[in-house]
């Protein structure tokens, strides 16, 4: 019982740009518009794979779990930023907090294990395609959802008890317009060294093993590509990873930055951190259905289709 007797603060102040303060109504419309197209897009994506029988294969069903995510991770940020940018309402009471934090860490992992799954997809289609269709059938690529989900769930959810634990006392102002792990710690004035070694762990066994796979996987696609004779054949093959690889380069590209200036920048200006976490949690999901849907043909014509006015 008196585990969690300790301090903590009824509500958290939220932070936008720093030293921006005066531009947040101006920052207000690029985000609305980052918004729009990042929660219409992926909803495109996933509805033109729900109603095109032409779309009901395995590639395209990762594609749809990688939508949902990156939806749900939009739609977890989305109250508090606009709130901050556009109402400069800043409070967030501690148990929101915990719900925001828990969802967005949450939704971040299991986009990195779908982009995983994605590869072992690409994988078994260029390395083995007789036993494409056999390999990933439904219940599989169901058991793998499922499993992506289930480890994203159970790894965060100690988190919330980790935090409770420690009494906050120095502030409750954090640097950015949403709730994270890193950001929450920093306010407790007790020892953070368990949350800090469990969230080491958690990026190096769950982030840091998925982008270890995704690169052996793609190192035995090009060995198994480069064996192809004819050139054309060999183009074609990697043209179906393109969408993939910058989506990989999307997400992680961003997680590194944000990881090397949380852990070597710490004399970098303020704004320089909020940037980088701001650029890691709003460009995937923008970018992510904008390059499938510029690289996938059959992508691009679902939607279209399902957009084009019915002639009468």
């Amino acid at each position: 019982m008196g585990l969690f007797n300790v301090t903590h603060p009824a509500a958290f102040l939220l932070t936008g740009i720093p030293g921006l303060e005066s531009a947040h109504s101006w920052l207000a419309g690029p985000l609305c518009m980052m918004y729009a197209v990042a929660l219409g897009a992926n909803a495109l994506i996933l509805q033109a794979v729900r109603v095109k029988p032409s779309l009901h294969e395995p590639m395209y069903y990762f594609l749809s779990m990688l939508s949902f995510s990156d939806l749900a991770m939009s739609m977890a940020t989305l109250p508090t930023v606009l709130r901050t940018f556009c109402l400069n309402a800043r409070n967030i009471a501690f148990d929101a907090c915990f719900i925001q934090m828990f969802l967005i860490h949450s939704f971040s992992m299991m986009e990195s294990g779908i982009l995983l799954a994605m590869s072992f997809d690409r994988y078994v289609a260029i390395c083995d395609p007789l036993h494409y269709a056999t390999v990933l059938t439904n219940g599989v690529i169901a058991g793998i959802g499922v499993a992506v989900t289930a480890r994203s769930f159970i790894t965060f959810f100690p988190l919330p008890f980790l935090f409770k634990r420690l009494p906050i006392c120095r502030s409750n102002v954090l640097s950015h317009s949403y709730c994270l792990h890193p950001d929450r710690i920093k306010l407790a004035c007790a020892d953070i060294t368990i949350n800090s070694i469990y969230g080491f762990f958690v990026l190096v066994s769950t982030f840091g093993m998925d982008m270890i796979f995704i690169f052996l996987s793609y190192v035995l696609i090009l060995h198994s590509v480069m064996a192809i004779v004819s050139r054309k054949e060999r183009l074609k093959a990697l043209n179906t990873c393109v969408s993939h690889i910058l989506a990989v380069l999307a997400f992680y590209v961003p997680m590194i930055g944000v990881s090397v200036v949380h852990r070597f920048g710490k004399h970098a200006p303020r704004f320089v951190h909020v940037l980088m976490s701001n650029v890691y949690l709003f460009v995937p999901p923008v970018l992510n259905p904008l390059i499938y849907s510029a690289k996938t043909k059959e992508i691009r014509r679902a939607i279209i289709r399902m957009l084009r006015p019915i002639k009468m």
